[in-house]
Formats: C-alpha cells, structure tokens, sequence
C-alpha cells in the first residue's frame, strides 16, 4: 500500500502487467502490420474471419474485443479496400453480416510468413512448453472472470459507525 491507498502496488497490478505483455508482442508485430497496409484492429478483423467465417457485426466485435462503434468506423475502409464485404440478410435489415474476400485473405497470407517468425522467435526464447501453459493459463483466468460478478454494493462492508 503506498502513500495510504488501500490498493495492491501499482506492480502487481494484473491489467497494468497484461498491458505492458501485450505492447511488448505488439511492438514486434507492428512493423510488418504496417508493412501491408492495416492497423492493429483491421488485423484482428481479418484474423477473426478467416478463422470463423462470416460473422455478424455483433459477434465480430466479440471476438475481436473491439467495441461495436469502433467496428462500425473500421469495416467501410476495410470494404472500400476489397478486403471484407458486407450484406445484409433480407429477414433482418438490421443486421449485417461480414465476410472475408478474396484480397483480405491475400492480404493475410502475405503477413503470415512474418507473423510465424516471430512467433518462432518468441517459442525459442520463451519456450514451447512455457508458451502452452500460458496460453491455457490465460484462457483459465478468461474463464473465471467471466463467472457473475457480484454487484459492486454487495462486495462494500458495512460502514462502521462511530462511537
């Protein structure tokens, strides 16, 4: 506790700690990002469909942890550049659905080679076996957050009061 705040150091802080893991892979994958032309979050899209498929709007915020605004600023580049396309189903105008073409998936075969080395890098200097543990450790941590919270009232104690 420093300077009397009632909260774990700053150090052990596990969002801060996640942070700081994920800029340094990301400070890695940048350079070939920019390279072929798309952000970190046009990447995620990218990746997001060509593993799932089409997707609606919805779920392709879901799985690529981007808010559904932040999706609904990306997709008309991403389209404009033929790399997804959209439609919108004739039972739901209201939906839309999203699917990877052609160039977005040329696009990603292209980054692939240097997405792998790097991947290769950080197996040899981290470890193969290291890097699955953590990965299912990450995934365990997902999965019990996820459980209900309580509401923040409920988790307060009691004010004492004063004598």
């Amino acid at each position: 506790m420093a300077d009397g705040v009632p909260m774990r150091d700053f150090s052990k802080s596990l969002p801060m700690e996640l942070l700081r893991a994920r800029e340094a892979l990301m400070r890695r994958f940048r350079p070939g990002l920019r390279e072929v032309g798309v952000t970190e979050q046009q990447w995620r899209i990218l990746r997001a469909l060509a593993h799932s498929g089409q997707l609606e709007a919805t779920e392709l915020a879901e799985a690529t942890c981007l808010l559904a605004p932040s999706i609904s600023r990306i997709l008309p580049d991403m389209e404009a550049r033929q790399l997804i396309s959209r439609r919108q189903p004739d039972t739901d105008l209201r939906r839309s659905l999203i699917k990877l073409e052609r160039k977005g998936l040329r696009l990603i075969a292209s980054h692939a080679p240097f997405a792998e080395r790097i991947y290769a890098e950080i197996t040899q200097k981290f470890g193969a076996e290291r890097l699955a543990q953590l990965f299912a450790l990450l995934q365990e941590l997902e999965r019990c957050t996820q459980a209900k919270a309580r509401p923040r009232a409920a988790t307060r104690r009691p004010r004492q009061r004063a004598r």
